[in-house]
């Protein structure tokens, strides 16, 4: 039978049996150990080693009597036997609220510096560009296809659509007050100034501002940056500048395209219900809207461009870990994109107003 001797001193030896009763007697036992004699075990797992382990930890004693393979398991039980911070207990609602809060903003901040770190870098890369006269201009102008060409169709369609709505919601309105004819005056003006550059700037970041976070991520998880920096190949002038030159000039185009369809459906949709023939329409067009509203959506639309193609390429660089990664920055690049556009139009307007541009 298999039995273990514990010794104090001062006292005779105690002779306990390693089997399934042995936790609880030792739980138990209160008196003084010197020494624990392992001597009489042939073997001993990890269970037993954890037990006399703790035994012995908790009454100072040392142990013998262990050969080389069981010494050796004792050892790594020791050396696993540490201890494990407990669980904080849950905060109050309000309290977990201000945190996660705070938590946010703290984001928020530091992404907003790593964007504008960016920036600094993009700007760099084109520098460097036009200095050592290395210009990309395959890339460019594929880039100009996926940002501009074919986004026409969902552009067009889009904006003629609000052009419809507008006038009807415009003409609902205004009927109240026999004013219907002011239609033509919310559709041009409201279009060419403000929602023809705005929809297709958000349309553009979830159309190409998600593809090129989306795309680099990928690059950026299978490792094809590291390999072009290896070989001596900028990504920032490989990946980076084609996409934002690509949606700075498109922008501008895809906006005064969005605008034009925008007041050609609002134009169609004063002819079928408000019985306005389409030389009035363009005729009022022309006296109500002045060229200024055309100036301030073109200064917009590239810097909104650049806005969405630096979040994307941005977001898309910070891709880690797992392919879990790409979709996570992916939705932050959408996210950010449409968020800074909101905030620079509503700065735009004011700063225009500022200046007579109204």
């Amino acid at each position: 039978m298999t039995r273990s001797r514990f010794t104090a001193p001062g006292y005779d030896s105690w002779v306990f049996e390693l089997d399934v009763d042995l936790p609880e007697r030792l739980r138990g036992y209160a008196g003084q150990v010197a020494v624990v004699d392992l001597s009489g075990i042939d073997r001993i797992d990890t269970i037993g080693a954890w037990i006399v382990h703790r035994f012995a930890a908790q009454h100072g004693a040392r142990i013998e009597g262990l050969n080389a393979d069981s010494e050796h398991l004792l050892h790594q039980v020791e050396a696993a036997d540490q201890p494990v911070a407990m669980r904080r207990p849950q905060n109050s609602g309000f309290t977990r609220v201000v945190g996660e809060i705070g938590d946010a903003v703290v984001i928020s901040i530091k992404t907003l510096y790593g964007l504008l770190g960016f920036l600094g870098g993009t700007v760099i890369a084109f520098a460097n560009v036009v200095w050592y006269r290395r210009f990309r201009f395959n890339a460019t102008v594929q880039r100009f296809e996926v940002v501009g060409v074919t986004a026409l169709g969902i552009i067009g369609l889009m904006s003629f659509l609000i052009g419809v709505v507008i006038g009807q919601q415009g003409a609902v309105q205004l009927r109240q007050f026999g004013a219907e004819v002011y239609t033509i005056n919310l559709i041009g003006r409201i279009t060419l100034r403000e929602l023809g550059v705005l929809m297709t700037a958000i349309m553009v970041a979830g159309r190409s501002g998600s593809a090129f976070a989306a795309q680099i991520g990928t690059m950026k998880l299978t490792e094809e940056i590291d390999a072009m920096r290896t070989i001596g190949v900028s990504p920032m002038e490989a990946l980076v500048l084609p996409r934002v030159i690509a949606s700075v000039v498109m922008m501008p185009l895809l906006g005064f395209y969005a605008s034009l369809l925008s007041i050609i459906g609002g134009g169609l949709f004063c002819w079928v219900s408000l019985g306005i023939p389409p030389i009035t329409f363009i005729q009022r067009i022309r006296e109500v809207v002045p060229l200024t509203d055309l100036y301030v959506g073109l200064v917009k639309a590239p810097v909104f461009g650049a806005i969405i193609a630096m979040a994307g390429c941005f977001q898309g660089m910070l891709v880690e870990a797992d392919a879990e990664q790409v979709g996570i920055r992916t939705t932050s690049a959408v996210v950010q994109a449409i968020f800074l556009v909101i905030v620079l139009d509503a700065f735009f307007a004011v700063f225009f107003t500022s200046v007579g541009w109204t």
